[in-house]
């Protein structure tokens, strides 16, 4: 003990974790007896709040600021951040666990979802919360999992280089997917090969660890990216039958899902292919795939008083998922099609090019569309085309979509929920 607060090993700090309640970040959701992580951001400082969190029943507080360490209910550490990383990472490593990194462009959640609903038939499953895949949700995740946890995925994200190696370094992983490589993030990323190099992180971890893949036979990217590592492979038999849902076709059986669009076919397969894997009989994998339920606004489909038929999926966008989804949406068998279509953010010198290629695909199918956003305002195009979400909604309000089938797809930062009610 130095002063009035706490300084001390790793080993210890993971000691008073282990009988704590666990880890608590933000004051508004301590948890009575757990530890307070005084996390510092762009615009805060966590520091501030870790005499409030103790107030509010946390046992002890993480700070890095020695001036707010007042007594022997605080931790005293170099950098928070760096504190909770190396503690998750301490952690795992006490876990006997496989441990599954998951990431890739699109569909990471979906199939993170899709393979712990798969997993839990058999396995004690800890899997990420929402989408906590960054260099805080990672270790938050870990730190979920208790000593006895049989099964652990982490789901990993990343807008910049060298980032998948940390949280790959930080779980230890010895089992991961890419789910697919493509157009996001360009802005951070400067280009796809950035991207690709980036994903590649997971690859080159993994193989370090003499651990195993599990891969896309029929993606060229990735098969090239793949060399000498070990690796289980799966494909896709996705049924074309015009439906919006997606299913496959596996063991000569038909797999039906509740999830919009045939992209999600390979996210299916690879729920599939890992539950065999690690020894989910096929009637447990197929039961499970087939109960589960999209959320978060992610490949739903809603049906509205006006009779209509909403695909949802605007949690996120970017050039790839744009264009699957698209793609998708042709093949569902209507008369009265309409695409509502939110700008893709984050793509920096590339975007209005990216924006003006999704136009170019709305003429060739010669679709009824709506477009959302000042990137496309940039574009040329004679759609109907508004600022923002308000703007479309006062021009909505004027018109009677009755009886379509409409996709709504556009980057979070967009907001099209804001106009779901008026169609």
């Amino acid at each position: 003990m130095l002063g009035f607060f706490y300084v001390m090993e790793l080993n210890q700090l993971h000691k008073l974790f282990l009988e704590s309640s666990g880890i608590s970040t933000d004051t508004r959701k301590i948890v009575p007896d757990s530890i307070f992580f005084a996390l510092k951001g762009a615009n805060f400082n966590g520091n501030l709040f870790a005499k409030d969190a103790l107030e509010k029943g946390a046992k002890f507080a993480v700070v890095d600021e020695k001036e707010f360490a007042l007594d022997s209910n605080y931790i005293l550490v170099d950098d928070v951040l760096n504190c909770l990383q190396e503690l998750a990472s301490f952690h795992r490593n006490q876990l006997s666990c496989p441990v599954l990194g998951i990431t890739g462009t699109n569909g990471k959640t979906t199939t993170k979802e899709l393979i712990n609903a798969v997993l839990e038939k058999k396995y004690s499953v800890v899997c990420t919360k929402g989408n906590l895949n960054n260099h805080i949700g990672v270790p938050l995740t870990l730190l979920s999992a208790k000593l006895d946890t049989e099964f652990l995925i982490v789901e990993m994200g990343a807008n910049h280089q060298n980032e998948i190696k940390l949280l790959s370094e930080i779980a230890n992983i010895n089992y991961g997917i890419i789910t697919n490589i493509g157009k996001a993030h360009l802005e951070g990323f400067g280009s796809v090969e950035g991207v690709t190099k980036t994903k590649k992180e997971l690859y080159d971890y993994i193989k370090t660890q003499s651990g195993t893949i599990f891969i896309n036979k029929n993606d060229e990217l990735l098969q090239r990216i793949s060399s000498d590592i070990n690796k289980v492979e799966y494909s896709t038999q996705e049924n074309e039958n015009g439906s919006p849902f997606a299913s496959v076709t596996h063991s000569g059986e038909v797999i039906s899902t509740k999830l919009i669009g045939s992209y999600n076919c390979t996210n299916i397969q690879a729920a599939i292919s890992i539950g065999n894997y690690f020894g989910v009989t096929f009637k447990e994998i197929k039961t499970a795939i087939e109960h589960y339920t999209p959320q978060n606004n992610r490949s739903q489909l809603e049906k509205t008083s006006k009779g209509n038929s909403l695909i949802i999926d605007y949690y996120n966008a970017n050039p790839t998922s744009m264009i699957k989804a698209m793609q998708s949406f042709y093949s569902v068998k209507s008369d009265k099609k309409l695409f509502i279509l939110g700008d893709m953010l984050e793509l920096g010198d590339t975007s209005i090019n990216e924006h003006q290629k999704i136009i170019n695909e709305l003429n060739k199918e010669q679709s009824e569309a709506i477009l959302i956003g000042t990137e496309f305002g940039k574009c040329e195009h004679t759609f109907p085309q508004f600022k923002d979400v308000f703007e479309a909604k006062e021009w909505l309000q004027q018109k009677a979509y009755n009886d379509y089938f409409i996709l709504l797809k556009g980057s979070r930062g967009i907001k099209l929920e804001e106009i779901k009610d008026l169609l």
